[in-house]
């Protein structure tokens, strides 16, 4: 088994001389437009009230130095990175899930900046778009939740294009064009580039052929049909990046199915995710490692008799800023599988 620890995400963009290494960019003009998911908002002056619902892009704006300006949090998926704990237990935690309209609207917001539309969309369950808008609210969606994606069936939405880390880095551009920290912004998006390259300059080392892999997010039920990662989500676009086949063909970005199809694909590596959520009881990394060892079909698998499970982070496997842990620890993994053949 791999157990590969959540790494701190190397934000440093105050330190490391990072900054000093990104040209400074322009100070933001105001009034500005910024085009976010099929709408126009429109901004006279960088806001000083945000709530940010969606762990991803509240951890964006913490790192651009923004804590001060996010008055509320919610929809968090697990504790929050290591650097940014002290900062985080000062903003107010509306709500664990998804709040009330009437609770965001309570912290005067002069933005509402969500990391999916299913908790604020056309159908949201925070609030529509057109409630906040009613009350002069601008919502930013994250690119990620809606460029090449259609959210209209409801749960997690399907993409008809591949996800790509240039829908994240737009987050932050926007996100840091909006607060008026474009230094930062680009001096964030230059470190994590730089570690997406060495990644995959290891894994071009490794030398590794034609590895294969899954990726388990979870499973309603630990014996019926998992949770797995669709090819053009984020964990479809770790594996592409870094060479690996993921042997999910499937545009659904967590798509159930069944053990025996997966064990008949046979993959070298078995990603199983691990979250604080335990909705199901397969939310828990032990609980998927488990059933691999025991059950009599999963068991079988290559992967598994092989050792080659690796734990990763279930926010790592999904269109979040920490994708970049994930794209380190499967080039790890490949490393790992690649020596020991």
């Amino acid at each position: 088994m791999i157990n590969h620890d959540k790494r701190v995400l190397a934000v440093g963009v105050f330190a490391a001389g990072l900054i000093s290494s990104v040209s400074f960019a322009s100070a933001t003009e105001y009034p500005l437009s910024i085009e976010n998911c099929g709408t126009v908002l429109q901004f006279d002056a960088a806001p000083d009230r945000v709530v940010s619902l969606g762990q991803s892009t509240t951890e964006i704006l913490y790192s651009l130095g923004l804590a001060d300006k996010v008055k509320g949090t919610g929809v968090w998926f697990g504790p929050v990175m290591d650097e940014f704990k002290d900062v985080n237990a000062s903003v107010p935690r509306l709500a664990d899930n998804d709040p009330g309209f009437e609770t965001v609207v309570a912290q005067k917001p002069q933005l509402v900046a969500t990391q999916y539309q299913w908790h604020v969309g056309p159908k949201g369950t925070v609030g529509t778009t057109e409630q906040f808008n009613e009350l002069s609210i601008p919502v930013y969606t994250a690119p990620a939740d809606c460029v090449g994606k259609d959210n209209a069936g409801g749960g997690d939405g399907v993409r008809h294009e591949g996800f790509t880390m240039d829908l994240i880095y737009r987050e932050i551009s926007d996100l840091a064009q909006i607060f008026d920290v474009e230094d930062r912004g680009d001096a964030l998006i230059a470190s994590l580039k730089e570690r997406q390259e060495s990644s995959l300059a290891r894994v071009t080392a490794s030398g590794h052929d034609n590895v294969s892999a899954v990726f388990w997010f979870s499973s309603p039920e630990i014996n019926s049909d998992p949770y797995v990662a669709g090819k053009n989500g984020a964990a479809g676009y770790i594996a592409g990046k870094l060479g690996v086949r993921n042997i999910i063909d499937s545009n659904e970005e967590w798509p159930t199915v069944g053990w025996e199809t997966i064990a008949r694909a046979n993959p070298d590596i078995i990603v199983i995710g691990k979250m604080g959520r335990r909705r199901f009881p397969a939310d828990d990394w032990q609980v998927k490692m488990d059933f691999l060892k025991a059950d009599p079909v999963a068991s079988q698998m290559k992967a598994v008799r092989n050792g080659n499970i690796v734990v990763m982070d279930a926010q790592s496997m999904d269109p979040t800023i920490r994708l970049i842990n994930g794209i380190e620890t499967l080039a790890e993994a490949v490393e790992r599988l690649s020596a020991s053949n």
